[in-house]
């Protein structure tokens, strides 16, 4: 189980009926557990979509500070994850709207060639193995990088977060036939990119 599951009230009680009623509550140390458990992927998300880490930090801030004004607004119906990455991606759009209001969101989205891909720490079994996983992850950034904005969306959600379609459906509302779509048109896109980008 994970941090929330220490917040239950009952066994009976769903644990996003106890996150939504802490929500109400304003809960501080459940905000805190929240934070603690969704931060890392709250931020690889924000990363992704902004290509900038920065901005991406910047966001990152604004969605916990909209999930403590708006607390009471989550009900509990779908996972919390859902609910948090629905407000970063629509803090997302609104500050690339403001930005560069006269670009389409899939030009928004296409990395600068001197941006640096963000990726986590990670030890290695030597040195030649840490820079033979480097130079795959930078491929596989640049790649990904390189396709439209709903596509790469689709593919972090999916593989990177590990959410279900119907949770990606429900997070972008679109039908889930859109999903699949995206899904399948990305990692068409995203395995053409790849062999095009093999030495």
């Amino acid at each position: 189980m994970d941090a929330t599951a220490c917040y239950f009230v009952n066994g009976m009680e769903s644990e996003t009926s106890a996150i939504a009623r802490g929500l109400r509550r304003r809960d501080p140390d459940l905000l805190d557990r929240l934070i603690e458990q969704y931060q890392h992927r709250l931020l690889r998300y924000l990363v992704s979509l902004t290509a900038d880490r920065a901005i991406a930090e910047d966001l990152f801030q604004e969605t916990w500070m909209r999930v403590l004004e708006r607390g009471h607004q989550y009900d509990g119906r779908h996972e919390f994850s859902t609910w948090l990455f629905t407000i970063a991606r629509n803090l997302t759009i609104d500050h690339l709207r403001r930005e560069r209001p006269a670009v389409s969101l899939d030009a928004l989205m296409e990395a600068e060639d001197s941006a640096e891909p963000y990726e986590p720490a990670s030890a290695g079994p030597s040195a030649l193995d840490t820079v033979a996983r480097h130079e795959v992850a930078e491929r596989v950034t640049a790649a990904m990088n390189g396709l439209p904005i709903e596509y790469r969306e689709t593919v972090v959600l999916r593989f990177q977060e590990g959410l279900g379609l119907e949770e990606i459906a429900t997070l972008t509302r679109l039908p889930l036939g859109t999903v699949k779509s995206r899904l399948y048109r990305a990692l068409n896109m995203l395995m053409g990119r790849l062999k095009g980008a093999r030495p």
